[in-house]
């Protein structure tokens, strides 16, 4: 792997260097995970929180007002919004300016989840363009000095694309900076990511950075993104799940000029195990329930290491600190690192329609389709 000259990003008054982002995932990017990742990166790099729900921010709902709960040694705090309706959005992002809630507002248009495309959110919205523009100049308008940046996909499928579009409503509505997902929201996260995509985009938006996002599973990997696309920066989703020491490899490879990809012992990545559900159940404030939350991470990073299905199957039961800590010193845990723990993690399954509401692809320039019921009351999704 050949490293690149040290570079950074600028997200408005911030400095990113390396110019990395944690991409925001529900239910994964809550402060412990984002504190692990910060630890492995030495506080290098922009952390995004997951997915706070517009309607649920400005009601103050408990979930998300816990959701939103930064780390004192977080800097800059970034946090993700979702929201269709532009007046809503308006109130939650003056309400983080105001509050100094935040010190970066990402907007998510970018989810393909069917609860959210179903109601015209996520990567469903930039095809409705006026909808578009107005959400974006209310944030950006509401925001005053915070910056604003926006994720994205292509667009809905290979029939209806709208990622060129929404990069220059985003230019000129204010936008600080763009991520691009290499996949429409049909693929959800099946097949392979659209290098080139990025590419135009970059070419199509030469005012603010372009980041690119989508099969980023190593250090490697980020390099290649960036030289093949001219991207200006990375957002590593799936590729950090069970794997928080990724970006101290992101950190090596473009910082330091190093090579080395992190290729921990089962006993090393237990050890970590042991402290993202420890961190989980300080968060929580119950160390039960931050065991229960972890076990979604088990077999992320298991993958590869030789453990038995019942052991997995136990592991995936566990619910205190000790019986995890117990079954995994059960473990060989002076397995060296497996080659076949790389490559793709997490959700790969794609979708041949995306659910969307009744009449929405009538007219790319009519948002009358979208109801009061599109603005979700729980956050995370």
């Amino acid at each position: 792997m050949t490293s690149l000259a040290p570079a950074s990003l600028a997200i408005g008054p911030h400095t990113v260097q390396p110019p990395v982002v944690l991409a925001p995932m529900a239910g994964i990017t809550n402060a412990p995970f984002r504190t692990l990742c910060r630890e492995f990166s030495g506080g290098k790099g922009l952390f995004v929180s997951e997915m706070i729900t517009t309607r649920a921010l400005v009601e103050r709902n408990e979930k998300t007002m816990q959701l939103i709960h930064f780390d004192a040694s977080e800097t800059p705090r970034s946090i993700q919004l979702y929201g269709v309706d532009p007046v809503t959005v308006g109130k939650a992002v003056r309400m983080i300016a105001e509050e100094d809630l935040a010190d970066h507002i990402d907007l998510n248009f970018g989810c393909p989840v069917p609860k959210v495309t179903r109601k015209g959110g996520g990567s469903a919205l930039p095809y409705k363009r006026p909808l578009l523009r107005a959400i974006l100049r209310e944030a950006v308008t509401g925001a005053g000095d915070l910056p604003v940046t926006m994720k994205m996909r292509k667009g809905i499928d290979d029939d209806h694309m709208t990622y060129l579009d929404a990069g220059r409503i985003a230019v000129e509505e204010g936008v600080t900076a763009i991520a691009l997902h290499g996949r429409t929201a049909a693929q959800h996260y099946s097949g392979t990511a659209d290098w080139d995509a990025i590419a135009r985009l970059r070419e199509h938006v030469t005012e603010i950075p372009v980041l690119g996002n989508g099969d980023i599973w190593s250090a490697g990997d980020a390099v290649r993104m960036m030289r093949e696309t001219g991207c200006d920066g990375v957002v590593v989703g799936r590729g950090c799940l069970g794997r928080p020491w990724l970006f101290g490899d992101l950190v090596g490879v473009f910082e330091e000029g190093g090579a080395a990809t992190a290729t921990p012992t089962l006993r090393e990545v237990a050890a970590v195990m042991v402290r993202h559900a420890q961190l989980l159940g300080e968060w929580i404030g119950d160390e039960a329930r931050g065991v229960i939350d972890f076990r979604k991470h088990v077999a992320w990073y298991l993958k590869g290491f030789a453990v038995g299905s019942e052991m997995r199957r136990s592991l995936a039961v566990t619910s205190s600190l000790a019986e995890l800590d117990a079954q995994l010193s059960e473990l060989d845990l002076d397995q060296p690192w497996p080659q076949s723990a790389d490559g793709p993690r997490g959700r790969t399954s794609g979708r041949d329609r995306v659910v969307l509401p009744a009449g929405w692809l009538d007219d790319p320039y009519d948002a009358s389709a979208v109801d009061s019921g599109a603005e979700l009351d729980t956050s995370g999704g």
